[in-house]
């Protein structure tokens, strides 16, 4: 069974077989799409209660998507997959990537908080605070670009071939995630000081800062965002933040949750009417996939 949950090291020792035995097969982020109910049967077999779950949790998903395409498993897979959903089906650019200052967010947040500069990143740890500031900069620059320029791919072939193409250029792709990991932290800055100024804030929001580990901004960026992608991935609380992040509700088929209340789980589960939905699937709350294809309803 392939463990999907890696830690740092395993990953660096993964990168390193690659380059030297050239193989690209695992750079493919997102694998093709295959059969839904196919997928499923290869991967639940057996009669455990738990696989009939599984197995009813997709029969339910393939009433709405025809196909699902596997998401590479690291610790980015949430990112990756919320991602790729949002930029495969993109006809315009985010009103918050059009802000004149979108891309001053880096210097602007590190000359108020002079502990973004402890921001880890892509494991490169001990960077100037100029340097840190300049990186995320592209970052957020290339994000607006890729995303403008996805959006105005018409044909939905030429659009999805745009994206299968970004998903299989690792700078570029982990780039992104960058980007969003530090759009998160802003998002949680702005919800933090909102609490504390009165203002009235999500139900995640007090959450987020409830752990003992996350009781501000800073806890949070040292303990989890730093850690996302390298030794851990996305909390449930911090799906809420993502959505929030990119002002898009996130749909979830939970499949071990087939047949309760959670088994369709929104991000956040009071979303903004204007907000787009991405849809994801999860086995178990830690690695997400891709559905595709939406079936036809069927018109009686």
């Amino acid at each position: 069974e392939e463990d999907m949950y890696r830690d740092a090291e395993e990953i660096e020792r993964e990168k390193i077989l690659l380059s030297e035995t050239g193989s690209s097969e695992y750079k493919l982020s997102v694998a093709p799409e295959m059969d839904i109910m196919e997928y499923c049967r290869k991967e639940w077999r057996g009669n455990t209660p738990a696989a009939k779950r599984m197995r009813k949790g997709y029969e339910a998903v393939a009433q709405k998507f025809a196909s699902i395409r596997r998401v590479r498993g690291d610790n980015y897979c949430a990112l990756r997959a919320t991602l790729f959903q949002a930029l495969s089906q993109a006809t315009q650019l985010p009103s918050w990537l059009q802000s004149e200052d979108f891309t001053m967010l880096p210097e602007n947040l590190l000359s108020e908080y002079d502990w973004i500069k402890q921001w880890q990143l892509k494991q490169k740890l001990g960077r100037k605070m100029g340097e840190i500031s300049d990186e995320i900069k592209e970052y957020l620059v290339l994000l607006r670009k890729k995303w403008k320029s996805i959006s105005e791919i018409k044909g939905p072939i030429e659009k999805q071939e745009a994206c299968d193409k970004l998903f299989k250029n690792e700078e570029e792709e982990y780039s992104l995630y960058e980007a969003l990991k530090f759009l998160m932290l802003k998002t949680a800055i702005e919800l933090y000081n909102d609490d504390k100024n009165g203002r009235r804030v999500p139900v995640f929001s007090w959450l987020l800062f409830a752990r003992d580990t996350s009781s501000n901004p800073c806890q949070l960026m040292h303990n989890h965002l730093n850690h996302i992608g390298h030794s851990g991935g996305l909390e449930q609380v911090e799906m809420f933040l993502l959505a929030y992040a990119l002002q898009y509700t996130i749909q979830v088929y939970r499949l071990y949750k087939y047949s309760t209340d959670e088994f369709i789980t929104l991000y956040p589960n009071d979303p903004e009417e204007d907000w787009p939905v991405v849809t994801l699937i999860t086995e178990d709350d830690r690695h997400y996939n891709i559905p595709v294809r939406m079936c036809q309803e069927t018109v009686l």
